[in-house]
């Protein structure tokens, strides 16, 4: 056969081939445009002499086969580079996804999703591709494929320096000085702590404080004669304060246990005892009022032998002084033994390098700021070192001492008052000098965020607990309703709900004053975690007080004339708005701030709860009855048994533990005079305001009413 005619066969074959391929791809919709020409050698040269028309359009038909190869190709390295299925029949499924995600996650098309959607209460007629469904409904609908379903994690955040200021290794003991004791007074409410710091520092503390009682833990220095110093902390001693007095116990060397003679071992002297051993430190025993003719010193001690306290004469190591505060009688004798005991325990301290200390008391002084009372443990503070306490910090502007006056320096075991802090740090928190105010800020800011983490820990905790919660309850209403069609459910819920659609105006006033509308604008994790927060808070609220907290939208967060965001900024023309519509608005970067702000609302909101406060209880002995015109009165002959019946206050009768009446009294008498009041152990005759017949044994309550505010009971932590 001709040479040429088999080359124009061949042409012929590949031409079609190419056409075929080319309308392949464009019905694939690829933009010939976007094609880039590839070099081809696929035909000799000679066959481009004899045939060039041939040529030509196999050599366009040619580049576009490699081209189509090209791109299958990348479409090919696309595939592989597909993240690979979790397992067979398993799908990881996100909090909400369009019908179309859940469609593709499962493989499936999305008219396989409407079928599963049919015995539900979606409505099918409002369903788009791109419609949201929700975890409830996404996990049911994979059930019902066969299929398992494992939530996809949230993207970690990148884990964070720790930038924290901690305490320096212990020190060489070559370079430990000695140091005054640090000595907290422990006592009973009015066995004469004050008075004793007021002998020992020749001060008129006592005679400032408000009774007499000690309002806040001072530190002070006290000059012996001999020379030697000693840290006095006064510690309050009625029982709103134990905390403070178990916190000053932290920083204590020795514990100066102070017992009235005459009283003895009360609650605090015990609770005293309990402090200083759980803080490890070793008590001084001072029997104060030993002045007084009842003082019984001795049964004192035997008395504080029954809570581990021996005394030195009992063969204990617990040295026992007998004083009078008051009087100035043996303190210089409880100031030496203070020093001996001192001397035993050698309390020595580094005083060079980054000081260390803790905080007794803090304060906002109107004239100076954020101020502190320190305890120095380590190091020397002077003016202008950088300090942290817990999550504020200060530049040392000016330091004073007990009397007011200033110093330029502190050593350990001096107290001393601090100003400069930026906020006031709490008490019992440890001081910490850094080396610039920048690394002050890291310490700070690390802090910070680690409480945030810990807190949105204990609410991820609650929430999800309470999502188990809400779970459970979600499937017992599909139990429920499992029996009936979409259709009948969806009639069913429609009768459930028809009260609220088609309530009188007047009526959906009441109602709405009751709804909390909310629109939610922040990140995705915060309106799941507010959505919780709020189905909680609906569920405790609707058995407590017919409060509802309805979620409207994830856009915006509107509350009664307040707009909330969460890590978002509003631009200077919305804020101009909202003063000119009267609402302010609360931006929050901290999920839990929000949340406390959120209750406080819900707190205003809710109606006040009405209390009963019984007053008295009395119980029926006798009944009769007296003639009044032509009627017969009930008339019930009482014994107050407990606390007194007001005949202005309201009163119930309880019979066999139940109410069957609540009301006023008509009448209340005592020997036929007619009284207000009756007390304890007194009989008297009363009847009620109605028609009621009273037996023997009946109970007759007294009780005022009066309103309490309600608060939220969901509580995450903080």
């Amino acid at each position: 056969m001709n040479r040429g005619l088999i080359l124009k066969f061949e042409n012929l074959v590949q031409l079609r081939g190419a056409c075929r391929q080319l309308r392949t791809l464009s019905d694939r919709k690829v933009d010939r445009a976007q094609w880039k020409p590839v070099q081809s050698s696929a035909h000799p040269a000679w066959s481009a002499l004899l045939y060039p028309q041939f040529w030509q359009k196999d050599k366009l038909i040619r580049i576009a086969l490699l081209q189509h190869r090209h791109l299958a190709t990348k479409e090919e390295t696309k595939k592989k580079k597909k993240k690979i299925p979790l397992a067979k029949g398993e799908v990881e499924i996100r909090q909400k996804m369009t019908v179309e995600e859940l469609a593709q996650a499962m493989g499936k098309d999305v008219d396989h999703i409407y079928e599963a959607l049919l015995y539900t209460d979606v409505n099918l007629d409002s369903l788009e591709p791109d419609s949201i469904l929700y975890e409830d409904h996404i996990k049911l609908i994979v059930k019902k494929s066969g299929m398992k379903y494992k939530s996809a994690k949230l993207k970690e955040e990148k884990e964070r320096e720790n930038t924290d200021a901690v305490k320096r290794p212990p020190a060489d003991p070559a370079v430990l000085t000695p140091r005054p004791p640090v000595v907290t007074i422990l006592g009973h409410v009015d066995h004469g702590k004050t008075t004793l710091l007021d002998s020992l520092r020749k001060t008129q503390v006592a005679s400032m404080e408000a009774g007499g009682i000690t309002q806040h833990i001072g530190a002070f220095l006290v000059h012996l004669p001999s020379g030697e110093k000693i840290t006095f902390l006064d510690t309050p001693g009625h029982a709103a304060f134990s905390a403070m007095r178990a916190r000053g116990t932290h920083v204590t060397d020795i514990v100066i246990l102070v017992v009235a003679a005459e009283d003895g071992v009360m609650q605090q002297t015990i609770e005293s005892i309990q402090h200083a051993k759980n803080a490890g430190v070793p008590l001084i025993l001072a029997i104060n009022k030993c002045d007084k003719p009842e003082a019984d010193p001795e049964r004192v001690k035997k008395e504080l032998l029954a809570h581990d306290v021996v005394c030195e004469e009992f063969g204990g190591d617990v040295q026992a002084v007998n004083i009078s505060a008051l009087k100035g009688e043996n303190l210089l004798v409880l100031a030496e033994a203070t020093v001996a005991l001192a001397e035993m325990l050698e309390l020595k301290a580094d005083s060079t390098g980054l000081v260390e200390g803790t905080v007794i008391e803090s304060r906002k002084d109107k004239g100076k700021g954020p101020v502190t009372t320190a305890i120095i443990q380590r190091g020397t503070l002077r003016k202008g070192c950088v300090l942290v306490a817990g999550k504020t910090w200060a530049k040392v502007r000016f330091m004073f001492d007990e009397n007011g006056k200033a110093v330029d320096t502190a050593s350990p075991g001096i107290p001393v008052e601090i100003m400069g802090w930026k906020e006031v740090p709490s008490a019992g928190e440890e001081i910490l000098e850094v080396e610039s105010e920048q690394r002050a800020h890291e310490v700070v800011a690390w802090r910070t965020y680690v409480e945030q983490q810990e807190r949105m820990k204990r609410d991820v905790e609650v929430i999800e607990a309470k999502q188990k919660e809400h779970r459970m309850e979600y499937k017992e209403k599909q139990q429920k309703l499992a029996h009936l069609t979409w259709r009948q459910r969806k009639a069913v819920l429609y009768k459930a709900n028809k009260h609220l659609m088609f309530s009188r105006p007047k009526e959906k006033t009441e109602m709405d004053k009751n709804v909390l509308s909310v629109i939610v604008k922040g990140a995705v994790l915060f309106c799941f975690l507010l959505h919780w927060f709020c189905a909680s808070e609906v569920l405790s609220l609707k058995h407590s007080s017919k409060l509802s907290l309805v979620i409207i939208s994830c856009r915006l967060f509107y509350l009664s004339g307040v707009v909330f965001g969460f890590s978002v900024k509003a631009n200077e023309s919305i804020k101009q708005l909202a003063a000119k519509k009267g609402i302010k608005i609360k931006l929050h970067n901290i999920i839990y701030k929000l949340i406390e702000d959120l209750k406080d609302e819900l707190n205003s909101r809710l109606p006040p709860s009405v209390v009963e406060n019984t007053i008295g209880e009395a119980s029926v002995l006798d009944i009769f009855s007296v003639t009044v015109g032509k009627n017969k009165i009930p008339v019930a002959g009482c014994r107050v048994q407990k606390g007194l019946l007001d005949k202005k206050m309201k009163f119930k009768l309880i019979r066999n533990g139940d109410v069957i009446w609540k009301g006023s009294l008509s009448s209340l008498k005592h020997h036929k005079d007619d009284v207000q009041v009756i007390k304890t152990g007194m009989d008297c005759g009363l009847s009620l305001n109605e028609y009621i017949e009273f037996n023997i044994g009946d109970e007759i309550i007294c009780y005022e009413e009066r309103e309490v505010q309600q608060t939220t009971s969901w509580d995450p932590g903080f």
